[in-house]
């Protein structure tokens, strides 16, 4: 079979295959396996969140959405909020409402029982780069957020500047960066000072 793109740069697919079907399970794991993934089992929503608890961490969870002992929806909103896991479903329902309800919740994929391993890698393989899309985009939010915020700190530093020593906001902008490099602190560090000393300074007028 040609090699997943997870397994041309080097880097294992860890794979978490839930169903309560013992047979589906040893089958699809078993498969799954020789197309080049590694693949943890669990026949119930206890054990998927026992292999979790013992630190087990996959790139992607494939739930069964009916299970005799739990429900995998249920599971997938735990995976979710607990260990923010990408998952897909595994159903032999297909009925619009479920597929939808998988899908609010935040499925990467529904694949319909019976299947075989060739027919899951495609899904699989696109969950994983949507998911990788999506971890990439919250970490560019966050640095973004945090970019927001450090300017936000430094433009009011800056005005603080500018009405201490009467000077523009280029001039008050670079007294700020010299006073940070004289006392090798980072800028957005001094600013934040700057403002709480200001605020203290304000607080007996409250």
């Amino acid at each position: 079979m040609k090699p997943h793109s997870s397994e041309v740069i080097g880097v294992p697919v860890h794979l978490l295959l839930v169903d309560d079907d013992r047979l589906v399970l040893s089958t699809l794991s078993h498969a799954l396996r020789r197309c080049g993934y590694q693949v943890a089992t669990a026949d119930s929503m206890t054990d998927a969140l026992a292999l979790l608890a013992d630190g087990l961490r996959p790139n992607l969870a494939i739930l069964d959405v009916r299970m005799n002992n739990g429900n995998g929806l249920e599971l997938a909103q735990c995976l979710c909020a607990r260990y923010q896991l990408p998952f897909i479903m595994l159903s032999a329902y297909s009925d619009t409402e479920t597929v939808q309800e998988a899908a609010n919740i935040g499925a990467l994929g529904y694949l319909v029982k019976p299947i075989n391993a060739a027919k899951m890698v495609p899904t699989i393989e696109s969950a994983l780069r949507r998911a990788s899309e999506l971890q990439e985009l919250a970490k560019n939010t966050v640095h973004l957020q945090q970019a927001l915020d450090t300017d936000r700190d430094v433009d009011v530093a800056v005005g603080i500047v500018m009405a201490q020593h009467r000077l523009g906001r280029l001039a008050a902008l670079e007294l700020l960066r010299q006073s940070a490099r004289t006392q090798q602190r980072k800028l957005r560090d001094l600013a934040q000072d700057m403002i709480r000393a200001a605020e203290a300074v304000r607080q007996p007028d409250r």
